[in-house]
């Protein structure tokens, strides 16, 4: 790896116009509002916001005037959606050498920057070329357009597949108390063995988003745990994630800038190890195995 992010990522899906609709003066604040509490890493793909929201973020980085070694810049490419600006029939996958370089190309003149933090492959193609893929990548690193390649949403096998061709230094999946079959199908296992870095997008869950058997019994395990923490039940959940040994970094969506001010003091919450399984137990509705 040759590129050092921040404990937690900020995730900008939700900050174009597939949901908050933020303008450039608003992005460019909140860039200045998560690098003020220590969140210096950006999480973004090319399809967020119909392929928008790259170039909104992109003038509102140029408009906050912060030095480029200051932030990481992390990107994805290879589904195509269909939308008014991209001749797709049909929701697909392209992991073309073409497409691949040109897409980290394109995400570099949207984004206002010479280079990317990190690349990613977005979600796996049956038709994944490793040959093509490794060729476009190694000529991205070549070329200096990017520092890391991950992937994300990729299982063991098909990150091996990957690997046998060029070096995978991180894995974004979906892994939170709600989703933790990651660390029971040899997922995170995995990462640890061949020193890939998870990260986590949603690390929040589904608890705070919808009412279910599970979600009302993690809720009052919480209240319980924030009396005795004196942290927010998602800062709790945060320090639940990061407390795996795999060093899983969190995407964070969140454009609240008061959770924002909050959301470093997971990096320093160690949960006492029973309160940590009782978070599994209550997702499960059973204890351990």
């Amino acid at each position: 790896m040759k590129t050092t992010l921040s404990p937690i990522v900020a995730g900008t899906m939700n900050w174009g116009v597939w949901d908050k609709n933020l303008s450039v003066a608003e992005m460019a604040n909140l860039i200045l509002v998560c690098l003020e509490n220590k969140i210096t890493t950006f999480d973004h793909a090319d399809i967020y916001g119909g392929y928008t929201t790259e170039a909104t973020f992109g003038e509102g980085f140029k408009q906050s005037k912060i030095d480029r070694s200051k932030i990481q810049l992390i990107s994805k490419c290879g589904i195509q959606l269909i939308t008014d600006n991209r001749k797709n029939r049909i929701k697909h996958y392209d992991y073309s050498k073409e497409h691949i370089i040109w897409s980290a190309e394109n995400s570099l003149k949207n984004l206002k920057t010479d280079y990317l933090d990190v690349f990613l492959l977005h979600r796996p193609s049956p038709l994944m070329q490793t040959d093509e893929i490794a060729e476009a990548i190694e000529k991205l690193k070549k070329d200096g357009k990017i520092l890391d390649f991950g992937l994300s949403n990729f299982t063991p096998s098909q990150t091996d597949l990957i690997q046998q061709k060029t070096k995978v230094s991180y894995n974004q999946i979906q892994f939170s108390a709600t989703h933790f079959e990651p660390m029971l199908d040899g997922s995170l296992d995995h990462m640890q063995l061949h020193n890939i870095r998870p990260m986590a997008w949603n690390p929040l869950g589904t608890i705070f988003r919808e009412d279910t058997e599970q979600t009302r019994r993690l809720k009052k395990l919480l209240a319980r745990l924030v009396e005795k923490y004196h942290f927010g039940s998602d800062i709790i959940l945060l320090a639940w994630l990061m407390q795996h040994p795999s060093k899983i970094i969190p995407v964070a969506g969140t454009v609240n800038v008061a959770r924002i001010q909050q959301l470093q003091k997971a990096s320093e919450l160690t949960l006492d190890k029973e309160d940590w399984f009782e978070i599994w137990t209550e997702s499960m509705g059973n204890e351990v195995p």
